[in-house]
Protein backbone atom coordinates (compact mmCIF):
# COMPACT_ATOMS: atom_id res chain seq x y z
CA UNK A 1 0.00 0.00 0.00
CA UNK A 2 1.16 3.11 -0.74
CA UNK A 3 -0.35 5.32 2.33
CA UNK A 4 -0.73 2.95 5.70
CA UNK A 5 -2.05 4.42 8.86
CA UNK A 6 0.70 5.10 11.51
CA UNK A 7 -1.48 6.68 13.94
CA UNK A 8 -5.23 5.66 16.04
CA UNK A 9 -6.85 8.62 13.59
CA UNK A 10 -5.24 7.63 10.33
CA UNK A 11 -6.83 4.06 11.44
CA UNK A 12 -10.00 5.75 12.06
CA UNK A 13 -10.02 7.91 9.20
CA UNK A 14 -9.39 4.92 6.63
CA UNK A 15 -12.11 2.58 8.17
CA UNK A 16 -14.52 5.33 8.14
CA UNK A 17 -13.86 6.47 4.78
CA UNK A 18 -13.62 2.46 3.34
CA UNK A 19 -10.42 3.09 2.20
CA UNK A 20 -9.20 -0.01 4.56
CA UNK A 21 -10.87 -2.77 6.76
CA UNK A 22 -9.58 -4.51 9.77
CA UNK A 23 -9.11 -7.52 7.45
CA UNK A 24 -7.33 -5.79 4.66
CA UNK A 25 -5.08 -3.98 7.20
CA UNK A 26 -4.08 -7.01 9.29
CA UNK A 27 -2.91 -8.58 5.79
CA UNK A 28 -0.78 -5.19 5.32
CA UNK A 29 0.30 -5.30 8.37
CA UNK A 30 1.68 -8.90 8.52
CA UNK A 31 3.32 -7.50 5.09
CA UNK A 32 5.06 -5.01 7.12
CA UNK A 33 6.43 -7.28 9.83
CA UNK A 34 7.79 -9.88 7.07
CA UNK A 35 9.45 -6.96 5.34
CA UNK A 36 11.02 -5.56 8.39
CA UNK A 37 13.16 -8.78 8.48
CA UNK A 38 13.50 -8.79 12.50
CA UNK A 39 12.82 -11.65 14.25
CA UNK A 40 13.48 -10.62 17.60
CA UNK A 41 10.57 -7.86 17.48
CA UNK A 42 8.26 -10.67 18.52
CA UNK A 43 8.56 -14.02 20.57
CA UNK A 44 5.11 -15.28 19.75
CA UNK A 45 3.21 -13.99 16.55
CA UNK A 46 -0.26 -14.97 16.23
CA UNK A 47 -0.91 -17.12 12.47
CA UNK A 48 -1.97 -14.28 10.14
CA UNK A 49 -4.91 -15.95 8.81
CA UNK A 50 -6.35 -16.28 12.67
CA UNK A 51 -6.11 -12.28 13.02
CA UNK A 52 -7.37 -11.60 9.48
CA UNK A 53 -10.77 -13.98 9.96
CA UNK A 54 -11.13 -12.29 13.95
CA UNK A 55 -11.11 -8.50 12.22
CA UNK A 56 -13.78 -9.96 10.29
CA UNK A 57 -15.80 -9.99 13.77
CA UNK A 58 -14.63 -6.88 16.17
CA UNK A 59 -16.94 -5.43 18.75
CA UNK A 60 -16.87 -1.83 17.95
CA UNK A 61 -15.13 0.35 20.91
CA UNK A 62 -13.06 2.97 20.96
CA UNK A 63 -10.15 1.03 19.57
CA UNK A 64 -12.08 -1.11 17.10
CA UNK A 65 -9.82 -2.82 14.09
CA UNK A 66 -6.51 -1.35 15.65
CA UNK A 67 -3.62 -4.02 15.89
CA UNK A 68 -1.57 -4.06 19.32
CA UNK A 69 1.36 -5.76 20.35
CA UNK A 70 1.92 -6.91 23.69
CA UNK A 71 4.98 -7.47 26.00
CA UNK A 72 5.63 -11.26 26.36
CA UNK A 73 5.12 -10.99 30.37
CA UNK A 74 1.77 -10.41 29.84
CA UNK A 75 -0.78 -13.53 29.52
CA UNK A 76 -2.61 -13.60 26.31
CA UNK A 77 -5.03 -16.58 26.44
CA UNK A 78 -3.55 -19.48 24.21
CA UNK A 79 -0.01 -17.82 23.86
CA UNK A 80 2.59 -18.53 25.43
CA UNK A 81 3.94 -16.35 28.38
CA UNK A 82 8.03 -16.66 28.48
CA UNK A 83 9.28 -13.45 29.94
CA UNK A 84 11.73 -14.14 27.50
CA UNK A 85 13.23 -17.32 29.18
CA UNK A 86 12.38 -20.50 27.18
CA UNK A 87 12.31 -22.58 30.30
CA UNK A 88 9.78 -20.30 31.94
CA UNK A 89 7.51 -20.69 29.85
CA UNK A 90 3.71 -21.69 29.84
CA UNK A 91 0.64 -21.49 27.81
CA UNK A 92 -1.69 -18.40 29.04
CA UNK A 93 -5.64 -19.80 29.70
CA UNK A 94 -7.09 -16.43 30.28
CA UNK A 95 -6.34 -12.60 29.31
CA UNK A 96 -4.35 -9.97 31.96
CA UNK A 97 -6.83 -7.57 32.90
CA UNK A 98 -5.54 -5.03 30.47
CA UNK A 99 -5.74 -7.26 27.30
CA UNK A 100 -9.37 -8.48 28.31
CA UNK A 101 -9.70 -4.74 27.79
CA UNK A 102 -7.87 -4.39 24.71
CA UNK A 103 -10.48 -6.61 23.19
CA UNK A 104 -13.59 -5.68 24.94
CA UNK A 105 -12.47 -2.08 23.17
CA UNK A 106 -12.20 -3.78 19.39
CA UNK A 107 -8.44 -4.29 19.26
CA UNK A 108 -6.37 -7.18 17.48
CA UNK A 109 -3.38 -8.57 19.78
CA UNK A 110 -1.59 -9.59 17.29
CA UNK A 111 1.78 -11.22 18.90
CA UNK A 112 3.88 -11.02 22.48
CA UNK A 113 6.78 -9.09 22.04
CA UNK A 114 10.78 -9.65 23.18
CA UNK A 115 11.98 -8.03 26.57
CA UNK A 116 15.12 -8.40 28.88
CA UNK A 117 14.61 -11.33 30.10
CA UNK A 118 11.42 -11.23 33.16
CA UNK A 119 11.65 -7.44 32.67
CA UNK A 120 15.25 -6.63 34.31
CA UNK A 121 17.41 -4.25 32.45
CA UNK A 122 17.32 -0.84 30.44
CA UNK A 123 19.26 -1.97 27.64
CA UNK A 124 16.94 -4.43 25.43
CA UNK A 125 19.96 -7.22 25.08
CA UNK A 126 19.33 -9.74 27.68
CA UNK A 127 17.26 -12.07 25.67
CA UNK A 128 17.85 -15.65 24.22
CA UNK A 129 15.11 -14.73 21.17
CA UNK A 130 17.52 -11.72 20.39
CA UNK A 131 17.60 -7.99 20.39
CA UNK A 132 15.21 -5.94 17.96
CA UNK A 133 16.78 -3.58 16.40
CA UNK A 134 16.63 0.24 17.36
CA UNK A 135 14.38 2.10 14.77
CA UNK A 136 16.89 4.69 14.40
CA UNK A 137 19.76 3.78 14.34
CA UNK A 138 20.52 -0.28 14.32
CA UNK A 139 23.81 0.65 15.98
CA UNK A 140 22.23 1.38 19.12
CA UNK A 141 20.56 -0.37 21.52
CA UNK A 142 16.85 -0.33 21.45
CA UNK A 143 16.38 -0.07 25.18
CA UNK A 144 14.39 -1.96 28.00
CA UNK A 145 13.11 -4.05 28.97
CA UNK A 146 10.34 -3.77 26.84
CA UNK A 147 12.63 -3.89 24.00
CA UNK A 148 10.31 -5.49 21.56
CA UNK A 149 7.04 -2.86 21.88
CA UNK A 150 8.70 -0.24 21.56
CA UNK A 151 10.52 -1.49 18.23
CA UNK A 152 7.08 -2.63 16.97
CA UNK A 153 5.56 0.57 17.42
CA UNK A 154 8.41 2.81 16.18
CA UNK A 155 8.97 1.05 12.84
CA UNK A 156 5.43 1.46 12.46
CA UNK A 157 3.84 -1.93 12.48
CA UNK A 158 1.32 -1.32 15.40
CA UNK A 159 -0.07 2.22 16.33
CA UNK A 160 -0.15 0.79 20.76
CA UNK A 161 1.91 -1.97 22.14
CA UNK A 162 1.97 -2.37 25.79
CA UNK A 163 4.77 -2.94 27.99
CA UNK A 164 5.80 -2.64 31.62
CA UNK A 165 7.44 -0.22 33.57
CA UNK A 166 9.10 -0.34 36.83
CA UNK A 167 12.07 1.89 37.14
CA UNK A 168 12.09 3.11 33.48
CA UNK A 169 11.16 -0.11 31.46
CA UNK A 170 8.35 1.13 29.19
CA UNK A 171 10.13 4.90 29.37
CA UNK A 172 13.69 4.37 28.64
CA UNK A 173 13.30 2.09 24.87
CA UNK A 174 10.51 4.72 24.21
CA UNK A 175 12.84 7.64 24.20
CA UNK A 176 15.45 5.44 22.61
CA UNK A 177 13.44 4.87 19.67
CA UNK A 178 11.66 8.63 19.84
CA UNK A 179 8.17 7.38 20.69
CA UNK A 180 6.18 8.10 23.50
CA UNK A 181 5.94 5.56 26.50
CA UNK A 182 3.05 6.44 29.22
CA UNK A 183 3.81 5.34 32.26
CA UNK A 184 0.49 5.49 34.61
CA UNK A 185 0.42 6.24 37.90
CA UNK A 186 0.72 2.85 40.36
CA UNK A 187 -2.98 1.34 39.94
CA UNK A 188 -4.17 3.05 37.25
CA UNK A 189 -4.36 -0.26 35.29
CA UNK A 190 -4.29 -3.25 36.21
CA UNK A 191 -1.77 -5.62 36.80
CA UNK A 192 -3.42 -8.65 37.13
CA UNK A 193 -2.27 -11.52 35.28
CA UNK A 194 1.46 -9.61 34.38
CA UNK A 195 4.06 -11.83 35.68
CA UNK A 196 5.82 -9.72 38.43
CA UNK A 197 9.58 -7.64 38.88
CA UNK A 198 8.55 -5.90 41.65
CA UNK A 199 4.90 -6.41 42.09
CA UNK A 200 4.35 -3.06 44.41
CA UNK A 201 6.16 -1.00 41.91
CA UNK A 202 5.02 -2.79 38.55
CA UNK A 203 2.53 -0.87 36.22
CA UNK A 204 1.44 -1.52 32.61
CA UNK A 205 2.89 1.16 30.28
CA UNK A 206 1.85 2.22 26.95
CA UNK A 207 3.64 2.98 23.53
CA UNK A 208 2.41 4.96 20.59
CA UNK A 209 3.70 7.50 18.47
CA UNK A 210 1.95 10.21 19.77
CA UNK A 211 0.58 11.50 23.30
CA UNK A 212 -2.69 11.40 22.06
CA UNK A 213 -2.61 7.60 21.02
CA UNK A 214 -1.06 6.70 24.21
CA UNK A 215 -3.74 8.91 26.31
CA UNK A 216 -6.28 6.91 23.83
CA UNK A 217 -4.62 3.91 24.46
CA UNK A 218 -4.46 4.35 28.51
CA UNK A 219 -8.22 5.23 28.00
CA UNK A 220 -9.20 2.19 27.02
CA UNK A 221 -7.09 0.62 29.58
CA UNK A 222 -8.32 1.94 32.69
CA UNK A 223 -10.84 0.83 35.35
CA UNK A 224 -10.93 -0.65 38.71
CA UNK A 225 -9.96 -4.38 39.33
CA UNK A 226 -11.75 -5.69 42.45
CA UNK A 227 -9.35 -9.19 41.54
CA UNK A 228 -5.71 -6.87 41.92
CA UNK A 229 -5.18 -5.53 45.49
CA UNK A 230 -2.85 -2.86 43.68
CA UNK A 231 -6.00 -1.49 41.95
CA UNK A 232 -7.68 1.49 42.61
CA UNK A 233 -10.00 4.09 40.47
CA UNK A 234 -8.79 6.29 38.43
CA UNK A 235 -11.22 9.23 36.80
CA UNK A 236 -10.19 9.54 33.44
CA UNK A 237 -10.75 12.15 31.13
CA UNK A 238 -8.89 15.06 29.86
CA UNK A 239 -7.32 17.85 32.55
CA UNK A 240 -8.45 21.34 31.83
CA UNK A 241 -5.73 23.77 31.21
CA UNK A 242 -2.90 24.53 33.75
CA UNK A 243 0.12 26.33 33.94
CA UNK A 244 2.59 24.51 32.42
CA UNK A 245 5.44 23.69 35.03
CA UNK A 246 8.39 21.64 34.17
CA UNK A 247 10.91 19.89 37.21
CA UNK A 248 14.16 20.69 36.59
CA UNK A 249 17.15 19.03 38.51
CA UNK A 250 18.79 21.03 40.65
CA UNK A 251 22.99 21.35 40.22
CA UNK A 252 23.38 18.65 42.72
CA UNK A 253 21.44 16.82 40.94
CA UNK A 254 22.43 17.22 37.41
CA UNK A 255 24.02 14.01 36.59
CA UNK A 256 24.79 12.94 32.76
CA UNK A 257 28.00 10.57 33.66
CA UNK A 258 30.66 12.87 32.01
CA UNK A 259 28.17 12.56 28.65
CA UNK A 260 28.35 16.24 27.11
CA UNK A 261 26.12 15.38 24.14
CA UNK A 262 23.61 14.00 26.39
CA UNK A 263 24.06 17.11 28.86
CA UNK A 264 23.35 19.38 25.93
CA UNK A 265 20.85 17.74 24.38
CA UNK A 266 19.07 17.74 28.09
CA UNK A 267 20.00 22.18 28.02
CA UNK A 268 18.27 22.07 24.47
CA UNK A 269 14.95 20.21 25.34
CA UNK A 270 14.59 23.11 28.48
CA UNK A 271 15.29 25.42 26.23
CA UNK A 272 12.22 24.73 23.23
CA UNK A 273 10.23 23.72 26.67
CA UNK A 274 10.83 27.37 27.79
CA UNK A 275 9.97 29.17 24.80
CA UNK A 276 7.11 26.88 24.30
CA UNK A 277 5.83 29.11 28.07
CA UNK A 278 6.81 26.42 30.54
CA UNK A 279 8.16 27.41 33.81
CA UNK A 280 11.24 25.63 35.28
CA UNK A 281 10.69 24.66 38.90
CA UNK A 282 14.20 23.38 40.52
CA UNK A 283 14.14 19.67 42.42
CA UNK A 284 16.16 18.18 44.35
CA UNK A 285 16.37 14.87 42.99
CA UNK A 286 18.84 13.51 45.93
CA UNK A 287 15.88 11.21 47.48
CA UNK A 288 14.59 9.20 44.28
CA UNK A 289 18.38 8.80 43.31
CA UNK A 290 18.83 6.77 46.87
CA UNK A 291 15.24 5.11 46.52
CA UNK A 292 16.47 4.20 42.93
CA UNK A 293 19.34 2.01 44.48
CA UNK A 294 17.35 -0.24 46.31
CA UNK A 295 15.50 -1.54 44.01
CA UNK A 296 18.52 -3.87 42.34
CA UNK A 297 21.03 -3.12 45.92
CA UNK A 298 18.16 -3.26 48.56
CA UNK A 299 15.37 -5.48 49.82
CA UNK A 300 12.89 -4.72 46.86
CA UNK A 301 14.95 -7.23 44.76
CA UNK A 302 13.58 -9.91 46.85
CA UNK A 303 10.22 -9.38 45.02
CA UNK A 304 11.90 -10.50 42.03
CA UNK A 305 13.47 -13.67 43.45
CA UNK A 306 9.99 -14.52 44.80
CA UNK A 307 8.46 -13.81 41.63
CA UNK A 308 10.79 -16.53 40.17
CA UNK A 309 11.64 -18.74 43.32
CA UNK A 310 10.95 -22.38 41.71
CA UNK A 311 13.17 -21.51 38.38
CA UNK A 312 15.89 -19.61 40.12
CA UNK A 313 16.59 -22.42 42.98
CA UNK A 314 15.65 -25.24 41.13
CA UNK A 315 17.36 -24.31 37.55
CA UNK A 316 19.58 -21.27 37.92
CA UNK A 317 21.34 -21.80 34.59
CA UNK A 318 17.81 -21.21 32.40
CA UNK A 319 18.30 -16.85 33.59
CA UNK A 320 20.79 -14.86 31.87
CA UNK A 321 23.62 -14.21 33.75
CA UNK A 322 23.13 -10.61 34.64
CA UNK A 323 19.31 -11.12 35.14
CA UNK A 324 20.50 -14.48 37.46
CA UNK A 325 23.28 -11.92 39.22
CA UNK A 326 20.75 -8.90 40.27
CA UNK A 327 18.17 -11.90 41.41
CA UNK A 328 20.29 -13.28 43.46
CA UNK A 329 21.25 -10.18 45.50
CA UNK A 330 18.01 -10.83 47.24
CA UNK A 331 19.56 -14.51 49.46
CA UNK A 332 21.60 -11.00 50.69
CA UNK A 333 18.67 -9.71 52.55
CA UNK A 334 16.43 -10.97 55.21
CA UNK A 335 12.74 -9.61 56.55
CA UNK A 336 13.78 -7.18 59.17
CA UNK A 337 16.31 -5.35 56.00
CA UNK A 338 12.83 -4.61 54.13
CA UNK A 339 11.33 -3.41 57.31
CA UNK A 340 14.30 -1.19 58.46
CA UNK A 341 14.70 2.52 59.00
Amino acid sequence: MSTFPLTLADYREAYASGTLTPAAAMREVYRRIVAQADPAIFITLRPEAEVVAEAESLPAGPLHGIPVAVKDNIAVAGLPTTCACPDYATVATEDAAVVTRLRQAGALVIGKTNLDQFATGLVGVRSPYGVPRNALDPALVPGGSSSGSAVAVAAGLVPLALGTDTAGSGRVPAGLNHIVGLKPSLGALSTRGVVPACRTLDCVSVFALTAEDAFAGFSALAGFDAADPFSRAVPVGRPGALPLRVGVPDGPSRRFAGDALSEAAFDAALADLKALGATPVPVDLTPFFATAALLYDGPWVAERWEAIRPLITGNPDALHPVTRAITERATAFSAADAFAG
